[in-house]
């Protein structure tokens, strides 16, 4: 009986062995052919394949390799003979071509068409995207007539401007255009036809303005401590601004009291300063005003006390800005 009990043991045995040594065969999740062999872009659409931990960081991947698809266009198209000038110096093409590539990355494509998605394996997903040559470029020089034409209509309107607030219209304006050759390439590569040139005549007409009116712009600084007007006239010049007395509709005259008190604390000299800030047009016509309060110190005298004073001012100047001191948009 005993000998019936340990066979019996050792067939239980032997057979849990033989189940624990099986294989479980997951089945391989075949990737799509869509994603595998994406279709190939061609003159009238533009795909991109991408993958993400979810659809919207996979939209976003196919985005950029859509636009990659771009940028290698764009250097097989101009790299041998695209010449950009910029302040009237060339710069050689290659130089320029590889910046336009990561530039292009920054375009936003809003007219895209999701033709597949699915989902890959845990926490990955796939889509191919596409995008009709056509409607983007229509798309581009929509944004880029529309930004022009808000120009337009705001020189229309601009008589009551004074010439620092056209200066910084012209500043914003330009700012808003700093890729437009980025886009023209762009819209040269999805339609051959299309002619940027008056485009860029456009925008260096805008830079020429900008430039006339900062060379036209000048300021005055008056002050009852002088150390106080020098600081000031070296953060205007760091904007490339004139300082000059003059008196014609493009000057202005900027008003400092430093309003000093004195005093002696633990054997320091203070100077206590409140310094009332003003900015007036030819007309008289205040634009801009602002306080502050600084407080200069020194162990050997009030004069370097004072001194100090203006120190701190040019250090605040240094670290938050010309225009955040004046309170004006320069």
């Amino acid at each position: 009986m005993k000998l019936l009990y340990i066979c019996l043991a050792s067939i239980v045995l032997l057979s849990g062995c033989g189940k624990s040594n099986e294989r479980v065969v997951v089945k391989e999740k075949r990737l799509p052919l869509w994603y595998m062999q994406p279709p190939a872009s061609n003159m009238e659409e533009i795909y991109g394949v991408g993958d993400g931990k979810d659809k919207q960081e996979a939209l976003s991947d196919a985005l950029a390799s859509l636009l990659a698809t771009l940028s290698v266009s764009i250097s097989s198209k101009y790299s041998a003979k695209s010449v950009v000038y910029e302040g009237g110096v060339n710069r050689h093409n290659a130089t320029y071509v590889n910046e336009t590539q990561s530039e292009v990355k920054k375009i936003r494509i809003s007219n895209y068409e999701v033709l597949q998605s699915a989902k890959l394996g845990f926490k990955k997903y796939a889509v191919l995207i596409k995008v009709d040559r056509m409607k983007f470029f229509q798309t581009l020089q929509k944004e880029i007539d529309q930004e022009f034409a808000l120009v337009a209509s705001w020189e229309k309107n601009r008589a009551d401007k004074n010439a620092l607030e056209q200066l910084l219209f012209y500043k914003r304006a330009l700012q808003n255009l700093s890729d437009l050759q980025n886009r023209l390439l762009v819209m040269s590569v999805l339609n051959e036809r299309f002619q940027s040139q008056k485009y860029l005549q456009r925008y260096e007409k805008l830079r020429n303005k900008k430039d006339k009116l900062l060379q036209s712009i000048t300021f005055w600084v008056t002050s009852d401590y002088r150390p106080l007007s020098g600081v000031i006239e070296k953060g205007l010049s760091s904007k490339k601004l004139k300082i000059k007395n003059l008196h014609n509709a493009y000057h202005f005259t900027i008003y400092l009291k430093s309003n000093m008190q004195r005093a002696i604390s633990y054997g320091f000299y203070i100077a206590r300063s409140q310094i009332d800030i003003s900015i007036k047009d030819n007309s008289g016509n205040i634009l801009a005003t602002n306080v502050f309060n600084i407080a200069g110190q020194s162990s050997q005298s009030y004069t370097i006390a004072k001194q100090d004073v203006a120190k701190k001012l040019s250090k605040q100047i240094d670290k938050e800005g010309i225009a955040k001191i004046l309170n004006l948009n320069i």
